[in-house]
């Protein structure tokens, strides 16, 4: 016998009435992107408006923005969080924006973290990234809960993503602990919802991996490399940005054993994690890597650091290679593969031995982080070549 559900003098089957909206939620047609500054603001808005704070003034610190897919901060996501500043002390007075440093986290301020990232405005998870979703959260530490919102869907046009000079320069990408808290905080959390620990924790060492970020971008090399050193003594500092920053500044302070050191700490981060993805930069079209000797002189090394430490390790590698969306699908996937064994076989040149340990694939665009195909320094990720650890 059937359950049913009675209005008025109509007796309607619940089986009927879940497939009914079902079939609404599928219908219900997707956010419409609005212009960027538009969509800043309407998100902005939500979140300082409806705020369920009970202090009349609020310290408030931001940790810096980043790109979900990718966990970098960009020339949007830095313009963003200027344009969040200037909202707040134009509009919302009750919030007093503070440095964000041990001091500011000290006094247990309000703390807004925020995601900025490419998407398929209809859902399809293959389909082409034509939209930016903004999501802002407040987290309050005092009450440790989360106690704000703002969404918003933007348009792609006139959005520079590329990446900020200290992560374009990164020689390599994987998200760690410290990302995926970040973005659980902004992305996975709801109204009234406790704060994560593992993002809490690391709050005292995120604001010395930003001064170390900033310092690094500002040309102040040893500096940057005082804070890297710094937050990895705090807890939570065992940070992959910890560890890049590290590598970057030595590099720029011609600290040729140091930077080697770095790098290898890099890889066996990778290796430990079974998955290490490095950004070798081609020519277009080609298996060949770029000409710019600033960008490709490290790359014999990277090679060599990768090919002992995977050896030392017993690990049998799958060479990955990845393209961007620009092109045909067939012709991308195999200029993918090219590659994967064009850098196999530079992996073997000096240890024919392991040949029996390394395969090379292709996955063309299929497996894109960045997804917007305009195939410049904004998207390079999509352009990169992965080591995974498998079985051997």
């Amino acid at each position: 016998m059937s359950i049913v559900t009675r209005l008025g003098c109509i007796l309607i089957p619940l089986t009927l009435l879940a497939s009914a909206a079902a079939a609404w939620a599928q219908a219900a047609p997707p956010p419409t992107p609005m212009p960027f500054p538009q969509a800043l603001q309407k998100a902005a808005d939500d979140l300082f408006g409806k705020a369920t704070l009970t202090d009349q003034q609020v310290d408030l610190v931001i940790d810096p923005l980043i790109d979900a897919a990718s966990g970098s901060q960009s020339t949007a996501t830095r313009s963003m969080q200027q344009t969040l500043i200037e909202i707040v002390r134009k509009s919302y007075p009750r919030f007093t924006v503070q440095s964000f440093d041990s001091a500011s986290l000290a006094r247990k301020p309000v703390v807004l973290v925020g995601t900025f990232t490419a998407v398929n405005n209809n859902g399809a998870a293959d389909g082409v990234r034509d939209a930016y979703r903004i999501c802002l959260t407040l987290a309050d530490l005092k009450s440790n809960s989360v106690v704000s919102k703002g969404v918003a869907r933007a348009r792609i046009e006139g959005v520079d993503v590329t990446p900020t000079q200290y992560y374009s320069d990164a020689p390599l990408w994987a998200k760690d602990q410290a990302t995926d808290a970040y973005i659980k905080t902004c992305q996975g959390t709801k109204l009234g919802e406790t704060i994560d620990p593992a993002y809490v924790e690391r709050l005292t060492a995120n604001a010395l991996v930003n001064d170390g970020i900033l310092a690094y971008e500002s040309q102040h090399f040893r500096e940057a490399l005082a804070y890297y050193r710094a937050a990895r003594k705090l807890p939570g500092g065992e940070q992959h940005r910890v560890r890049i920053g590290t590598y970057l500044a030595a590099g720029k302070l011609a600290r040729r054993d140091d930077m080697v050191d770095a790098f290898g700490d890099l890889v066996d981060y990778g290796l430990g994690a079974n998955q290490l993805m490095v950004k070798l930069l081609f020519k277009p079209g080609t298996t060949q890597f770029i000409d710019d000797p600033r960008i490709a002189e490290p790359y014999p090394m990277w090679l060599s650091q990768i090919a002992t430490r995977a050896r030392q390790k017993g690990a049998c590698l799958e060479i990955v290679g990845h393209s961007s969306r620009t092109g045909l699908p067939q012709v991308n996937e195999r200029l993918s593969t090219l590659r994967a064994q064009f850098v196999m076989d530079l992996l073997l040149t000096g240890a024919p031995e392991n040949r029996n340990r390394i395969i090379a694939t292709g996955r063309g665009f299929k497996e894109n982080l960045i997804g917007t195909g305009k195939d410049d320094g904004s998207d390079a990720l999509d352009r990169r070549v992965e080591f995974k650890v498998i079985g051997c």
